[in-house]
Protein backbone atom coordinates (compact mmCIF):
# COMPACT_ATOMS: atom_id res chain seq x y z
CA UNK A 1 0.00 0.00 0.00
CA UNK A 2 2.78 2.40 0.87
CA UNK A 3 4.43 1.68 -2.48
CA UNK A 4 1.25 2.69 -4.41
CA UNK A 5 0.95 5.92 -2.44
CA UNK A 6 4.56 6.83 -3.11
CA UNK A 7 4.04 6.39 -6.86
CA UNK A 8 0.70 8.22 -6.93
CA UNK A 9 1.81 11.35 -5.07
CA UNK A 10 4.63 12.25 -7.50
CA UNK A 11 2.29 11.65 -10.44
CA UNK A 12 -0.25 14.03 -8.90
CA UNK A 13 2.42 16.61 -8.22
CA UNK A 14 3.73 16.40 -11.76
CA UNK A 15 0.26 16.80 -13.24
CA UNK A 16 -0.40 19.75 -10.89
CA UNK A 17 2.77 21.47 -12.06
CA UNK A 18 1.75 21.06 -15.68
CA UNK A 19 -1.63 22.65 -14.96
CA UNK A 20 -0.04 25.48 -13.00
CA UNK A 21 2.07 26.46 -16.03
CA UNK A 22 -0.98 27.62 -17.97
CA UNK A 23 -2.57 31.07 -17.93
CA UNK A 24 -6.14 30.69 -16.63
CA UNK A 25 -8.81 33.21 -17.67
CA UNK A 26 -11.94 33.36 -15.54
CA UNK A 27 -15.09 34.46 -17.36
CA UNK A 28 -17.61 36.81 -15.79
CA UNK A 29 -20.42 34.49 -14.62
CA UNK A 30 -23.56 34.79 -16.73
CA UNK A 31 -22.01 37.43 -19.02
CA UNK A 32 -20.68 37.57 -22.56
CA UNK A 33 -18.95 40.94 -21.97
CA UNK A 34 -15.51 40.66 -23.64
CA UNK A 35 -13.25 40.95 -20.61
CA UNK A 36 -12.07 38.40 -18.08
CA UNK A 37 -13.24 38.55 -14.48
CA UNK A 38 -9.70 37.59 -13.51
CA UNK A 39 -6.57 36.12 -15.05
CA UNK A 40 -4.20 33.76 -13.23
CA UNK A 41 -0.59 33.82 -14.37
CA UNK A 42 1.79 30.98 -13.45
CA UNK A 43 4.84 31.84 -11.37
CA UNK A 44 7.27 30.77 -14.09
CA UNK A 45 5.83 33.15 -16.70
CA UNK A 46 7.71 36.22 -17.89
CA UNK A 47 5.69 39.40 -17.46
CA UNK A 48 5.98 42.05 -20.18
CA UNK A 49 4.77 45.57 -19.37
CA UNK A 50 4.06 47.69 -22.43
CA UNK A 51 4.20 51.46 -22.07
CA UNK A 52 1.09 53.43 -22.93
CA UNK A 53 0.21 53.25 -26.62
CA UNK A 54 -1.40 56.27 -28.26
CA UNK A 55 -3.22 56.79 -31.56
CA UNK A 56 -1.48 57.04 -34.92
CA UNK A 57 -2.10 59.85 -37.37
CA UNK A 58 -4.76 58.85 -39.90
CA UNK A 59 -5.15 62.27 -41.59
CA UNK A 60 -1.77 63.76 -42.57
CA UNK A 61 -3.43 67.04 -43.62
CA UNK A 62 -4.91 67.78 -40.18
CA UNK A 63 -3.21 69.65 -37.34
CA UNK A 64 -1.33 67.11 -35.16
CA UNK A 65 -2.99 68.59 -32.08
CA UNK A 66 -6.49 67.92 -33.38
CA UNK A 67 -8.85 64.98 -33.15
CA UNK A 68 -9.18 65.12 -36.94
CA UNK A 69 -5.53 64.01 -37.24
CA UNK A 70 -6.22 60.81 -35.28
CA UNK A 71 -9.87 60.05 -36.06
CA UNK A 72 -12.85 59.34 -33.84
CA UNK A 73 -12.58 57.11 -30.78
CA UNK A 74 -13.22 53.92 -32.77
CA UNK A 75 -10.44 54.73 -35.26
CA UNK A 76 -8.11 55.80 -32.47
CA UNK A 77 -8.83 52.56 -30.59
CA UNK A 78 -8.01 50.56 -33.72
CA UNK A 79 -4.66 52.29 -34.27
CA UNK A 80 -3.72 51.95 -30.60
CA UNK A 81 -4.38 48.20 -30.62
CA UNK A 82 -2.59 47.85 -33.97
CA UNK A 83 0.43 49.51 -32.34
CA UNK A 84 0.22 47.18 -29.33
CA UNK A 85 -0.12 44.20 -31.68
CA UNK A 86 3.04 45.31 -33.55
CA UNK A 87 5.00 45.75 -30.30
CA UNK A 88 3.93 42.30 -29.13
CA UNK A 89 4.84 40.76 -32.49
CA UNK A 90 8.32 42.30 -32.22
CA UNK A 91 8.69 40.34 -28.95
CA UNK A 92 7.25 37.08 -30.37
CA UNK A 93 3.97 37.58 -28.47
CA UNK A 94 0.39 38.07 -29.65
CA UNK A 95 -2.76 39.82 -28.46
CA UNK A 96 -3.71 36.42 -27.01
CA UNK A 97 -0.83 36.82 -24.53
CA UNK A 98 -2.28 40.06 -23.09
CA UNK A 99 -3.58 39.46 -19.55
CA UNK A 100 -4.35 43.04 -18.39
CA UNK A 101 -5.24 46.36 -19.99
CA UNK A 102 -5.57 49.81 -18.48
CA UNK A 103 -7.47 52.13 -20.80
CA UNK A 104 -7.64 55.90 -20.46
CA UNK A 105 -10.41 57.65 -22.43
CA UNK A 106 -11.10 61.37 -22.85
CA UNK A 107 -14.56 62.86 -23.26
CA UNK A 108 -15.14 65.54 -25.90
CA UNK A 109 -16.91 68.91 -25.86
CA UNK A 110 -18.21 68.46 -22.31
CA UNK A 111 -19.58 65.00 -23.14
CA UNK A 112 -18.49 61.85 -21.29
CA UNK A 113 -16.10 59.35 -22.88
CA UNK A 114 -17.46 57.42 -25.85
CA UNK A 115 -17.38 53.94 -24.31
CA UNK A 116 -19.50 52.41 -27.09
CA UNK A 117 -17.10 53.74 -29.74
CA UNK A 118 -14.17 52.35 -27.78
CA UNK A 119 -15.85 48.93 -27.51
CA UNK A 120 -16.44 48.89 -31.27
CA UNK A 121 -12.68 49.06 -31.85
CA UNK A 122 -11.78 46.87 -28.86
CA UNK A 123 -13.93 43.93 -29.97
CA UNK A 124 -12.01 43.76 -33.25
CA UNK A 125 -9.01 42.54 -31.21
CA UNK A 126 -10.42 40.69 -28.18
CA UNK A 127 -13.13 38.05 -27.92
CA UNK A 128 -13.07 37.19 -31.62
CA UNK A 129 -13.08 33.70 -33.12
CA UNK A 130 -9.46 34.27 -34.17
CA UNK A 131 -8.41 35.68 -30.77
CA UNK A 132 -10.74 34.53 -27.99
CA UNK A 133 -8.38 35.20 -25.04
CA UNK A 134 -9.84 37.93 -22.87
CA UNK A 135 -7.74 40.17 -20.62
CA UNK A 136 -8.70 41.64 -17.28
CA UNK A 137 -9.33 45.32 -18.01
CA UNK A 138 -9.98 48.70 -16.41
CA UNK A 139 -11.30 51.78 -18.24
CA UNK A 140 -10.87 55.27 -16.82
CA UNK A 141 -12.19 58.60 -18.01
CA UNK A 142 -9.48 61.24 -17.76
CA UNK A 143 -9.54 65.01 -18.32
CA UNK A 144 -6.94 64.84 -21.07
CA UNK A 145 -3.81 63.21 -22.42
CA UNK A 146 -0.42 64.61 -23.54
CA UNK A 147 -1.78 65.56 -26.99
CA UNK A 148 -5.20 67.28 -27.19
CA UNK A 149 -6.03 65.20 -30.28
CA UNK A 150 -5.71 61.89 -28.45
CA UNK A 151 -8.88 60.37 -27.03
CA UNK A 152 -7.27 57.14 -25.80
CA UNK A 153 -4.11 55.69 -24.32
CA UNK A 154 -3.72 52.01 -23.41
CA UNK A 155 -1.19 50.23 -21.20
CA UNK A 156 -0.91 46.47 -21.66
CA UNK A 157 0.56 43.62 -19.67
CA UNK A 158 1.34 40.39 -21.50
CA UNK A 159 2.90 37.14 -20.33
CA UNK A 160 5.18 34.63 -21.90
CA UNK A 161 4.25 31.32 -20.31
CA UNK A 162 7.09 29.29 -18.81
CA UNK A 163 8.32 26.04 -20.24
CA UNK A 164 7.97 22.69 -18.46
Amino acid sequence: MLRIASLTLPALLISGVALADEVVRHKIPGSDFPIARAVEVPGDATTVYLSGAVPSVVNEDADRGSIEAYGDITEQTRTVFQSIEKSLDDMDLTMGDVVKLQVFLVGQNGEPMDFAGFMEGYTEFFGTDEQPNLPARSVFEVAGLANPGWLIEVEAIAVRAGKN
